[in-house]
């Protein structure tokens, strides 16, 4: 009977652990990666919202920042990553079509999307098109008469090839039917430097780094890419407005984690994100950042995901390869 106990006990023990490790999750430090080096979206977003995840889980929440390959690299190292939690990443929108480009280009994807699992977003900024303010264009309608009148002689500035600055431009040329000049920089700061010296004649660009540049009359808002409004830009119409109905372009910020992470603990980590945006702290962090807190998870989530992704990867096979 001893014998017969032992081995009972033995058999269940493996189905045991992984419950119990669920159960006081987390036990350990968990990482935050953001692919990208400080300063950046997904950096300002992921900083307060893992100080915040440490007082509500009371362990080490490190931010880890692996830059590298507009993304691509820190987004492979968490796909490849134990699915146990303890490996997180704060991703920007880009990360959904970063593997088709690669694809594109020849080269093998470091990721696919399929290998992070989303948890929330807490950030969606629509872009907003500036000129500089002594250019005489006004309107979005002028700006588009002009690029068609002068084909490739308008120049606008981003952070790279299939950077989140310049396939918004792909998007609205495709849309509009133009032909404009791209001017690829390393990073979202020298391309609006670029701007403001006069280098290049537009930029599309998240709300907060160009509004402080609006608001003491440097540069002029044309147009968003969001569906409504933008908070701050009032008076600036959206390219939906303008009749471009799938023109819509967001600078997002989520959390992920790596698929194959057991349910038990992706609703530990989801529980978890929605504390942190109702923190009082977090919310005035953000809103001084400049970022709109616009948290969603779960379905909602995947919804925004899933369309957010298609639209852009349609653009992403649309622009192809670029030499």
């Amino acid at each position: 009977m001893q014998r017969r106990s032992l081995l009972i006990g033995a058999t269940t023990l493996p189905f045991a652990m992984p419950a119990l490790a669920q159960e006081t999750y987390p036990a350990r430090a968990v990482s935050m990666v953001v692919a990208f080096p400080p300063g950046g979206q997904a950096d300002v977003v992921g900083r307060p919202a893992a100080a915040t995840l440490e007082r509500i889980w009371r362990v080490p929440v490190p931010i880890t920042n692996r830059g590298g390959a507009a993304g691509e690299i820190g987004n492979g190292f968490v796909a490849r990553s134990a699915p146990d939690g303890y490996t997180l990443l704060m991703g920007l929108s880009s990360m959904t079509f970063l593997p088709e480009a690669a694809r594109i280009n020849g080269r093998t994807p470091a990721y696919t999307p399929e290998m992070l699992t989303p948890i929330a977003l807490f950030s969606a900024d629509p872009t907003v098109l500036v000129v500089p303010a002594s250019s005489p264009i006004r309107t979005i309608e002028e700006f588009i008469a002009e690029a068609k009148a002068k084909p490739g002689q308008i120049a606008y500035s981003s952070a790279g090839n299939y950077s989140a600055l310049h396939v918004p431009m792909a998007m609205l040329s495709q849309a509009a039917g133009i032909e404009m000049l791209h001017v690829p920089f390393q990073g979202g700061g020298p391309a609006l430097t670029a701007i403001l010296s006069g280098q290049v004649q537009a930029l599309s660009s998240g709300p907060g780094p160009v509004a402080p540049h609006v608001r003491d009359g440097r540069l002029r808002a044309l147009a968003t890419w969001g569906r409504q409004r933008l908070k701050g830009f009032e008076d600036v119409p959206t390219l939906v407005e303008k009749g471009f109905a799938d023109v819509e372009f967001y600078i997002w910020v989520g959390l992920f984690a790596p698929a194959g992470t057991p349910p038990a603990i992706i609703d530990r980590i989801r529980d978890a994100a929605r504390q942190v945006a109702q923190d009082a702290e977090f919310q005035r962090i953000m809103a001084g950042s400049g970022n709109t807190l616009d948290y969603r998870d779960g379905d909602a989530f995947r919804r925004f995901y899933d369309e957010d992704a298609g639209r852009l990867l349609r653009v992403i096979r649309a622009l192809g390869k670029i030499e």
